[in-house]
């Protein structure tokens, strides 16, 4: 069975992230009292940000009674803020190498090109408008987080991209993302690949755990493997 779609994560996988998605979120903390390291945070970056503030929160407030909605949408206005900014106004906001060539090559072939992405959709819109992917031909479709019931790991995003193409098959669909929920994503959707990129927040060993079909260091990389 061919591959008719490639999804693809935005921040550490095909927009180059120095961990300034982690330092907003660390800031959107800091602003409500909570001082959280950056390797703590690192990790759970792939979640929809609500539920990644809420796993923070859940983790570092001792008083959980605390923790309530009001505070979740707070700290989460605060980080999507300071992202849009970061995206529309920041230097050095670039597509990873090869990632555009890669998202064209698919193209040609045929292949059509989704993104999605833990980041709310305004946010996502800013990158891609920055970028200029759509000017560009570069994608076909964007799905944010907030668009669908629930984000990744679900299967929600990429099923509604699916559906939108007219695609019925799983297998016919390939995952390409950097954390432990692009994979297990890919998974629960039944790609033909999950494949990881060791361009983001995890490391080659940490991606192992979570048992993708390929682990590539280049995205080019994915081109050949779609081939055969």
């Amino acid at each position: 069975m061919s591959v008719k779609l490639v999804v693809f994560d935005l921040a550490g996988t095909t927009v180059k992230d120095d961990n300034d998605v982690s330092k907003a979120f660390q800031s959107a903390l800091k602003n409500y009292g909570y001082e959280i390291p950056l390797d703590l945070i690192n990790p759970i970056m792939g979640y929809e940000k609500n539920e990644a503030i809420t796993k923070m929160l859940h983790t570092h407030e001792r008083d959980q009674s605390k923790i309530t909605p009001e505070l979740i949408k707070s700290i989460h206005k605060e980080f999507v803020e300071q992202m849009i900014h970061h995206y529309q106004f920041a230097d050095g906001i670039e597509a990873l190498p090869n990632a555009e060539g890669t998202m064209a090559a698919l193209h040609e072939q045929g292949i059509q090109v989704g993104i999605n992405t833990g980041f709310s959709r305004d946010i996502a819109e800013a990158i891609v408008s920055r970028l200029q992917w759509r000017e560009k031909n570069l994608i076909d479709y964007l799905v944010g987080s907030d668009e669908v019931e629930q984000g990744r790991p679900y299967p929600f995003m990429i099923h509604k991209m699916m559906k939108e193409g007219g695609i019925a098959d799983g297998h016919e669909v390939v995952k390409v993302g950097d954390t432990e929920v692009d994979i297990r994503e890919g998974q629960q959707v039944g790609c033909k690949f999950v494949i990881a990129v060791t361009t983001g927040a995890f490391t080659r060993a940490g991606l192992e755990e979570y048992h993708p079909t390929h682990i590539v260091d280049n995205i080019a990389e994915i081109l050949a493997i779609i081939k055969g």
